[in-house]
């Protein structure tokens, strides 16, 4: 069984820093590379960040590059749990989205569909 569980989000003044956290467990999870993900009203889900199993390398979308930082704490994963975590500085409006963890580049794909979380919304006012 895999679970995708994202917390942490809210409702902020811009400038405003929030942090994001992901538990994904289940099916060997612990070594793959994990990235977060949103999808704002309207819009098509995007790549944020991710990060390598070591926590060597990371990579983040442009548009947030500087201001979020994806980190991952090894000491909680197992082979098959993971928790990975985004720390969101200097929020601005457009960084708005329903917020997502997931394996990257490629989502977890289950019974043939990809499958996602709940993920976790974050409201960022002007």
């Amino acid at each position: 069984q895999v679970e995708l569980a994202e917390s942490g989000g809210g409702f902020v003044q811009a400038g405003e820093s929030l942090r994001l956290s992901c538990v994904a467990s289940g099916r060997g999870l612990g070594n793959y590379v994990m990235g977060w993900f949103r999808q704002a009203p309207g819009k098509e889900r995007e790549f944020v960040a991710a990060i390598t199993y070591g926590s060597s390398k990371t990579q983040y979308a442009d548009s947030v590059k500087g201001r979020f930082t994806i980190s991952r704490d090894n000491t909680e994963n197992t082979e098959n749990t993971v928790a990975v975590y985004l720390q969101m500085n200097n929020l601005q409006p457009e960084d708005t989205a329903v917020y997502y963890c997931n394996t990257d580049p490629r989502p977890i794909r289950l019974d043939g569909n990809d499958y996602w979380g709940q993920g976790t919304q974050v409201t960022v006012s002007s």
